[in-house]
């Protein structure tokens, strides 16, 4: 993949007296940042393709090292190129790029200042949103709360890209890789894009298995116990290929 070519961006911080945007210079992406802008595209295309977000709803990003790469506001992910790479220091200024960062920045930066999460994945998802708006909480319909920490907490409502938003959000997160952003969305963390990615598919098919179980007419849907959970997710720790 080819370097950021672009060495300046004008970011969207008044200049001296408020009058207008100051240039600022951002450098070029190392080559580990331009490998990783390519995977945090294919993985934003994909969240489209699964049917999690529509349109430019929805955002991912990655940390290499200090710097966090995200996608830009209002592009279409098929548009995106590799000199549009776009980053920012985990203060939120804008260190590559001259695309405007996804106006969830807060939500992203908090998750990055708050634990050690490698990437983020952020989407609208239809039935995970539904159930966002009818508990506090996901009930315990399948054992795998438990690859998320534990009961999917429900972030109270605030408007998108506030400093709100992202407080509600973390409070949600205590404990857990992933939450409910009411009437909103979702947001899950990983170590890694693939692993942020599927703790986003499994919270998504968790709530549509419950709306489905829920919507039977005469019948409550059999929830696990707090016991139940916890030995399924101590099985959990060991699923898998190990080296």
């Amino acid at each position: 993949m080819a370097e950021q070519r672009s060495e300046q961006t004008h970011a969207p911080d008044p200049g001296p007296g408020g009058q207008g945007p100051t240039p600022r210079r951002t450098r070029r992406a190392t080559p580990e940042e331009a490998r990783a802008w390519e995977a945090l595209v294919t993985t934003a295309r994909r969240t489209v393709t699964d049917g999690l977000v529509v349109g430019t709803s929805g955002n991912v990003s990655v940390r290499v090292a200090d710097t966090v790469l995200v996608t830009p506001s209002g592009v279409p992910y098929d548009r995106l190129a590799p000199d549009d790479v776009t980053g920012v220091d985990l203060a939120g200024r804008q260190v590559l790029g001259a695309l405007v960062p996804t106006s969830e920045l807060p939500m992203h930066l908090a998750v990055y200042r708050s634990c050690d999460a490698g990437a983020v994945v952020h989407t609208h998802a239809v039935h995970a949103t539904a159930v966002s708006t009818l508990v506090p909480e996901l009930p315990l319909v399948h054992y795998m709360a438990g690859a998320l920490g534990g009961p999917v907490r429900v972030a109270p409502y605030a408007t998108y890209g506030t400093e709100e938003l992202a407080e509600n959000m973390l409070r949600a997160l205590d404990g857990r890789s992933g939450c409910l952003l009411q009437n909103h969305g979702t947001l899950t963390h990983g170590a890694t894009l693939d692993q942020a990615y599927d703790r986003t598919a499994q919270l998504e098919w968790m709530c549509r298995l419950w709306l489905t179980a829920s919507s039977v007419p005469g019948h409550t849907p059999t929830l696990l116990t707090q016991a139940q959970l916890t030995r399924a997710t101590s099985r959990l720790r060991t699923y898998g290929q190990h080296p």
